[in-house]
């Protein structure tokens, strides 16, 4: 049979206790980013905007690089995202973080496609593959 039909075939296998434990670091690097980029792109603007894009980059492309895969940057977009939406949902006492202003808007729809754009240009090994 074809080499190509052989590696279809195989079962997948758990994620070892240091994939686990990089992946769980890296959602809580990304609640961090998000919180700390929630607070600078509204300092200097547009420079904390840039700033905080510029760190959500870093954060998910060094995520995919330490796991080698996908799934580094998928954990830490989805702790940012977590902690971009506990950050604009206004609470009883009247407080927000998010002002409706652009640059809000800017990082929070910047720092989803930068998430996309991570997500899906991170070189993926495959199985068997060079």
């Amino acid at each position: 049979m074809n080499d190509r039909h052989s590696m279809i075939s195989q079962p997948l296998r758990r994620p070892s206790a240091g994939r686990i434990a990089s992946c769980l670091g890296l959602f809580v690097l990304g609640l961090v980013v998000g919180g700390a980029g929630s607070l600078v792109q509204a300092a200097w603007f547009p420079g904390g905007l840039l700033l905080a894009l510029a760190g959500a980059a870093g954060a998910f492309l060094g995520g995919a690089w330490v796991t080698g895969g996908r799934a580094g940057a998928v954990a830490g977009v989805a702790g940012w995202l977590l902690s971009v939406i506990l950050l604009t949902a206004s609470r009883p006492e009247g407080d927000f973080l998010f002002a409706a202003g652009v640059g809000s808007y800017a990082y929070l729809l910047g720092g989803m496609a930068v998430a996309v754009i991570c997500a899906t240009l991170v070189p993926v090994r495959r199985p068997g593959g060079r």
